[in-house]
């Protein structure tokens, strides 16, 4: 087992302090399509602003063409229809309409300063080379049903039909929608309504043009139906399947969006390490788990992806106490002091961007298995042990920001600090 010298190790970090500082980050990128940068949170101030800056520069000097990132297709989707092509309406009201636990995930003043640059960048954009803005997840079965039918309604009376019908087989557990027993008792053929469905739509898209994007709108309303009521199924037998059911769907909704925007696209992902950072290099691997990032790397090659890890030493931090609960700012106490974010404490308390086969020394030093925190909706500051997860921090990632100190992320739903405006996010503070 390698043993960590800081002297020696610590001179091949990289200082992080300014967006000049993603120099070795970009480099390392090269010509790759798929970049995926993590969050060790979901409610971490300095992981939206820096995971902004890197997308900056990834579409302007890279040329990347969209991001996808892990949220509802059909919320996310008007992030996307107003960056292209909105008109009056305030981001904020944009915003204000995500609904589902956890809110403040996307419905906060660092998604509305990216959004805000996101549209300045596209108004310079031809039609072709505006950047979208996807969700790539599995539980927004209600809403793409209700959208795609009033759609096909409209425009395909026809596969409307199909809609109607497959919608109506999961009307009467439309009140029992929960995470884990909404199609316990689902009616027989259910998924094969959808399916054949999703089938139709795909058949006909080419015909659906009256709106942005709407031949893709309408696909993957239909492909998140398909998989929503597999993923709530296996949710439903408390076992482990839900979770493959789930990042299998976020690949294929990931490999429809490459196709759709052609060969040359390149996309950026915006997901918690634990989707991100590959799952063989865990111990989700001995329950039979694997993730968007795994899938990537097995699909696309190393050579054409690059995942990227973020973590923290200590700070604050949006969760709620309970899953559905208020959010809360909570304290986030120092790491464990074995754990690879304690390491990286010990080597001078700075923020620092690791490249882990940049040298040698990086990566003999980390070729062993450290825990690595990981922090979700729900969090409890007193029962830090289970946060934290055995990973190989060289196979699961290609490289890491570590930010020492960071604060709690800024929901709409809060007005931020006089000296904290929106247009000061994207830089970090």
């Amino acid at each position: 087992m390698s043993t960590l010298h800081p002297k020696k190790v610590s001179d091949f970090f990289h200082p992080l302090h300014s967006k000049n500082d993603l120099d070795p980050l970009l480099e390392r990128v090269g010509d790759a399509q798929y970049v995926l940068l993590g969050e060790a949170s979901h409610g971490t101030h300095e992981y939206y602003t820096w995971r902004a800056q890197i997308s900056k520069r990834l579409i302007e000097e890279k040329g990347f063409s969209f991001i996808a990132v892990e949220g509802d297709w059909p919320d996310c989707f008007k992030i996307n229809k107003w960056i292209k092509d909105g008109v009056g309406q305030d981001i904020q009201e944009v915003l204000h309409e995500f609904h589902r636990w956890p809110t403040w995930m996307w419905a906060n003043w660092e998604t509305a300063a990216f959004a805000d640059w996101l549209r300045d960048y596209n108004q310079h954009q031809s039609k072709e080379d505006k950047i979208g803005f996807y969700g790539l997840d599995v539980y927004s079965l209600w809403e793409s049903m209700e959208i795609i039918v009033k759609y096909l309604e409209k425009e395909d009376p026809e596969t409307a039909e199909l809609a109607r019908q497959a919608m109506m087989c999961f009307e009467p557990f439309r009140e029992k929608d929960s995470y884990g027993s909404v199609f316990s008792r689902s009616k027989p053929g259910c998924q094969d309504e959808v399916i054949s469905l999703l089938k139709e739509v795909r058949q006909r898209s080419h015909n659906y043009d009256s709106e942005l994007e709407a031949d893709l709108n309408a696909e993957i309303n239909s492909l998140v139906m398909a998989n929503a009521e597999k993923y709530y199924k296996a949710m439903s037998e408390f076992g482990n399947s839900s979770w493959n059911v789930r990042d299998r769907h976020m690949m294929e909704t990931l490999n429809r969006l490459m196709d759709y925007h052609g060969n040359q696209a390149k996309v950026i992902v915006w997901e918690h390490n634990t989707h991100i950072g590959d799952a063989r290099a865990t111990d989700m691997a001995h329950s039979g788990l694997v993730n968007v990032g795994q899938l990537v790397r097995e699909e696309k090659g190393y050579n054409n992806s690059v995942l990227v890890g973020f973590g923290s030493y200590e700070g604050s931090v949006i969760a709620g106490s309970a899953w559905g609960a208020p959010m809360q700012e909570m304290y986030v106490p120092p790491a464990r002091e074995n754990s690879f974010e304690g390491k990286m404490h010990q080597f001078n308390g700075t923020n620092k961007l690791l490249i882990f086969d940049e040298h040698p020394e990086i990566t003999n030093a980390f070729s062993v298995d450290l825990d690595h925190r990981a922090i979700g909706v729900v969090y409890d500051p007193e029962r830090e042990s289970g946060n934290y997860v055995p990973s190989d921090m060289v196979e699961r990632y290609d490289a890491f920001l570590y930010i020492d100190q960071t604060q709690a992320l800024h929901p709409l739903k809060l007005k931020p600090r006089e000296n904290l405006t929106p247009e000061t996010f994207p830089f970090g503070i």
